[in-house]
């Protein structure tokens, strides 16, 4: 059958490619991705291996096999060795530098009446209430937080 997706790699290309997998100081998914394609390079006498052989050998599916030939051909070389970027993330960030801005104002600010210090839901809560947010869980609220070097919810930051 023939190939609709031909591998033929520069010397350089060649080069870069054989220290990359031999140094294995790189992602699995990477080096296997290297792998494949000089496998399957046809240029200057090289292996020129078939897509079942390839994915025998390097022990990976014959459709990752095929994705890497054709990310190759159409795209270049460092988008066929790396992940393909989302074409539309899972879901928007909420927060933004402002939002996170007074969440971290709020969250020095003294504690509601009652209360020794704010908790995740409080301060989740408080968001609400002043109409940053529709909603807003106390997780997100959380890892907003833990960006900062210091507990902003704890008594003392020492």
């Amino acid at each position: 059958m023939t190939k609709k997706y031909l591998i033929t790699l520069t010397t350089d290309e060649r080069e870069g490619l054989t220290g990359l997998v031999s140094a294995g100081k790189r992602s699995a998914l990477t080096i296997t991705r290297a792998g494949i394609l000089l496998k399957a390079d046809q240029a200057d006498g090289g292996p020129a291996w078939d897509d079942t052989s390839i994915a025998e050998a390097l022990d990976c599916g014959l459709r990752t096999v095929e994705r890497v030939r054709q990310r190759f051909v159409e795209r270049g070389l460092e988008p066929a060795l790396g992940r393909k970027p989302q074409d539309r993330p899972s879901r928007q960030r909420k927060f933004d530098g402002a939002a996170e801005a007074r969440l971290i104002a709020l969250a020095c600010s003294a504690p509601p009446e009652g209360r020794a210090r704010w908790t995740l839901k409080l301060l989740a809560d408080k968001l609400v209430e002043l109409e940053m947010f529709e909603a807003v869980s106390d997780e997100t609220v959380r890892r907003v937080l833990k960006k900062t070097s210091c507990s902003r919810t704890a008594r003392s930051s020492g």
